[in-house]
C-alpha cells in the first residue's frame, strides 16, 4: 500500500508538472504570441516576459516581432521608352498587426512573402514602365525607391504587415544592350558638354568685347579729363605770364631771371667763361 502511494504521489506531480508546463507561455523580445481557443484568437501577447493560458483548451503560436528581409527575384522590367532592364531589388518588412497577419496568411512567412514578392514586383514594374530609362538610371539616388512605396502606398496593411523599404540592390542593362547604351550615354554626354562649352566661350567673348568697350570709354574719359586739367594749367600758366609783363616791376624781375637761366645753359662742361656782345640782353643784366 506505501508503495501504491508513492507511484501515486509520483504520476500526480508529473500531471501537475505537465499542466503547468502547458499553461505557462513565455514571451520573448522579438516575437507575438497569439494565444487560440478552438482555432479562434482569444489575446495576443506583445509584452516579453511569462504569461498562462488554459492547459489543453487554449494554444500558443509564435510571430517573428521584428524587421524581417525578403529578397525578391532578379526580374526584368521594360522602360516606357521600350528597353529591358534588369532589377534586383528587396524589401524590409515587419509584423504591424498580429491578429490580421493570423486571420489572413495564417501567421505563415511564406505566404507574406508570396504577397510582398507579388505588390512589390507590380509596382516596380509599374513605376519602371512610366520612366524613360534615362530617367530610371539617374532616379536610383533615391527617386525611383520612393516612387515605388507611394505607389504601393498601404496596399500591405490587409495582411497586417507594414512595409519599410524597398531598395533596389542593383538596376543593369541586359549583357547584349550594354555597349550600345554606353555609347549612347557617352555621346549624349559629349554633345551636353560641346554646348556648355561652346556657350561659355560665346559668354566669356561677349565679356570680353564689354570689357574692352569699357576700357575704351574710361581711356577716352582719362584723355578728356587730362586734356583738360592741361589746359586748365597752360591757361592758368599764361595768366601768372600775363600779370607778370602787366607789372613793370614783375616784369623786369621775370626778364632778369629768363637771363639768368640762358646764360646759365650756355655754360657747359668745365670751360665757365662766357663771352657775350653787349648789345645781347644777357649782357642786360650785368649792367
Amino acid at each position: 500500500m506505501k508503495k501504491n502511494k508513492w507511484i501515486v504521489a509520483f504520476i500526480l506531480l508529473i500531471g501537475i508538472y505537465i499542466v503547468t508546463n502547458s499553461a505557462m507561455v513565455v514571451t520573448y523580445p522579438n516575437e507575438f504570441t497569439v494565444i487560440k481557443q478552438f482555432g479562434k484568437i482569444v489575446d495576443i501577447r506583445e509584452e516579453a516576459g511569462l504569461s498562462f493560458k488554459v492547459p489543453v483548451i487554449q494554444s500558443a503560436e509564435k510571430i517573428q516581432n521584428e524587421v524581417l528581409l525578403y529578397d525578391l527575384a532578379v526580374s526584368d522590367v521594360m522602360t516606357k521608352d521600350k528597353k529591358s532592364m534588369i532589377a534586383d531589388c528587396f524589401a524590409l518588412w515587419r509584423i504591424d498587426n498580429p491578429q490580421k497577419y493570423t486571420q489572413t496568411l495564417s501567421a505563415q512567412k511564406s505566404n507574406a512573402e508570396f504577397r510582398i514578392d507579388t505588390i512589390v514586383y507590380n509596382s516596380l514594374k509599374n513605376v519602371i514602365s512610366s520612366m524613360s530609362q534615362e530617367e530610371v538610371i539617374s532616379g536610383r539616388d533615391g527617386e525611383l525607391t520612393a516612387a515605388i512605396m507611394a505607389n504601393i502606398g498601404d496596399t500591405l496593411s490587409q495582411y497586417g504587415i507594414k512595409l519599410l523599404a524597398v531598395e533596389t540592390k542593383s538596376l543593369d542593362l541586359p549583357d547584349e544592350n550594354k555597349d550600345a547604351v554606353y555609347e549612347r550615354m557617352i555621346s549624349e554626354r559629349n554633345n551636353i558638354a560641346a554646348t556648355y562649352k561652346a556657350e561659355g566661350n560665346e559668354e566669356a567673348k561677349e565679356i570680353s568685347n564689354k570689357t574692352k568697350a569699357e576700357i575704351i570709354v574710361m581711356q577716352s574719359e582719362a584723355d578728356a579729363q587730362a586734356a583738360e586739367i592741361i589746359a586748365k594749367g597752360e591757361a592758368e600758366y599764361m595768366r601768372i605770364l600775363s600779370d607778370a609783363y602787366n607789372d613793370p616791376e614783375k616784369a623786369d624781375f621775370y626778364l632778369f631771371l629768363r637771363s639768368l637761366d640762358a646764360a646759365k645753359a650756355t655754360m657747359k662742361g668745365n670751360n665757365k667763361t662766357l663771352i657775350i656782345d653787349e648789345t645781347s640782353p644777357i649782357a642786360q643784366i650785368f649792367y
